[in-house]
């Protein structure tokens, strides 16, 4: 396509993405009490290749033709990256700190027992031939439990937001979690695409340069940006001169863990955690976040959802098979969070709360797949299977949530009531439920 072309298809398909994700979001929180992003999330499958292009294959390929996708996958990833940038502005480091012994046996936990759970399934799923044609069980088993154990983090970061748990010590143990947890599954895919012909320098990469960018952002990040805060403080506002050098910022960040091989929304995460905060970080809110929730995020859900296809699980083997997946995924995932978060101190409705915030797959979960399925280690089957517990687990993350903990803690006045575009705000004291 022309420069031109692309410019005529861009727009309209905007359009339908932006319209698609709103109806769709509106109507899951009407009609089942799903966050927004729930909505987001299924109105990028229903774009993609598994509802809209069953129904009207020409329709959709006319809508999204090939040639755009590579224009679709910057604008996600800029997306993305941005609504990280924008839940690191808001991370409480005091309630990270005071949680920080749960984040990590939280994470650690929710990682080691999904690994123990692909270790199990692997070797049989291998002999269904569900994984490519020569991978090895040590690489199908990495992979598996990378899938497995991975949080969707940007996901997750929407509903402590959109429930009203930004700034409260459950939502930055659940952040907090989310994040080392969603590092080490990318660190493993790095370690199982090096032995696809990268070499260890990939996986070397992505340990030390990641570890490395993480440890200069939450050490010396805060001090090196806090003149960017005195700018802010001398003018009265974000300025447009400003804001172009937080966004360089953020381009640096971004392509900084991307060039590690693991993932812009770390650097963005990272750079707000970093960000001073006061006028700078409130203004910074004020004036990206409208605009990154309602066009860039979309477009993040809706290009993952192109490469989704749902209709491979034909047969009532293949059913059984994807659902003991599901259920070894929810209970390895669920369960060892909720105990570890029990073992460090957490009460018994907290920790069933970030069992049940930690158990989302979401997004991260389809983007790691469609690399495992391009990259040829696993099949159509088996894709088809880790997208239905992706979606299975993040549909069940709010409600469960509510369950064991929201409707509780907005009774005793814990959390804020939900209002009507399904955002919460926290009240200024936090307890814990009993």
């Amino acid at each position: 396509m022309s420069p031109t072309e692309l410019s005529v298809a861009f727009f309209l398909q905007m359009f339908v993405i932006v319209a698609a994700c709103r109806l769709t979001g509106w109507l899951m929180k009407r009609l089942f009490d799903q966050p927004q992003v729930i909505g987001e999330m299924i109105a990028g499958i229903i774009l993609g290749p598994s509802l809209f292009g069953l129904i009207a294959p020409d329709l959709q390929h006319f809508l999204f033709p090939k040639d755009t996708k590579s224009v679709l996958y910057v604008g996600a990833q800029l997306g993305i990256g941005l609504y990280m940038f924008l839940v690191g502005l808001g991370f409480r480091t005091d309630h990270f700190r005071s949680n920080a012994r749960s984040a990590v046996a939280v994470s650690v936990s929710g990682m080691i027992a999904p690994f123990l759970v692909a270790v199990a399934l692997t070797p049989w799923l291998l002999t269904l031939g569900l994984f490519g044609t020569g991978i090895g069980a040590m690489q199908a088993t990495l992979f598996m439990g990378a899938a497995i154990s991975i949080t969707a983090f940007p996901v997750l970061a929407r509903i402590v937001q959109e429930r009203g748990l930004s700034r409260t010590p459950l939502g930055a143990l659940s952040l907090s979690a989310g994040a080392i947890d969603d590092a080490g599954a990318w660190t493993v895919l790095a370690i199982v695409l090096a032995s696809f012909g990268g070499g260890p320098a990939l996986a070397m990469k992505a340990v030390i340069g990641g570890g490395l960018f993480a440890f200069f952002m939450l050490t010396l990040g805060s001090r090196l940006l806090a003149p960017l805060a005195r700018w802010a403080e001398r003018d009265g506002r974000v300025t447009p001169p400003l804001l172009a050098t937080v966004i360089g910022l953020f381009m640096l960040s971004a392509w900084a863990m991307d060039a590690a091989g693991l993932h812009s929304v770390f650097g963005g995460f990272l750079l707000g955690v970093a960000m001073p905060r006061g006028l700078l970080s409130n203004e910074l809110k004020k004036q990206l976040e409208p605009f990154t929730i309602a066009l860039l995020v979309p477009m993040f859900f809706t290009f993952s959802g192109l490469n989704t296809q749902l209709s491979m699980v034909s047969s009532i083997e293949l059913a059984a098979v994807a659902g003991v997946i599901l259920a070894g995924s929810i209970l390895a995932k669920g369960g060892a969070c909720w105990a570890a978060a029990r073992l460090t101190g957490q009460d018994n409705p907290t920790a069933m709360a970030v069992g049940a915030l930690m158990n989302a797959r979401g997004l991260m979960e389809l983007i790691i797949i469609n690399i495992g399925l391009q990259k040829g280690i696993i099949g159509p089957a088996l894709f088809s299977m880790l997208v239905i517990m992706a979606l299975v687990t993040t549909l069940m993350a709010s409600p469960l949530f509510e369950l064991v903990y929201g409707r509780k803690a907005r009774a005793s006045g814990v959390l804020g009531a939900l209002n009507e575009d399904e955002e919460a705000v926290a009240p200024p004291t936090v307890a814990p439920i009993v």
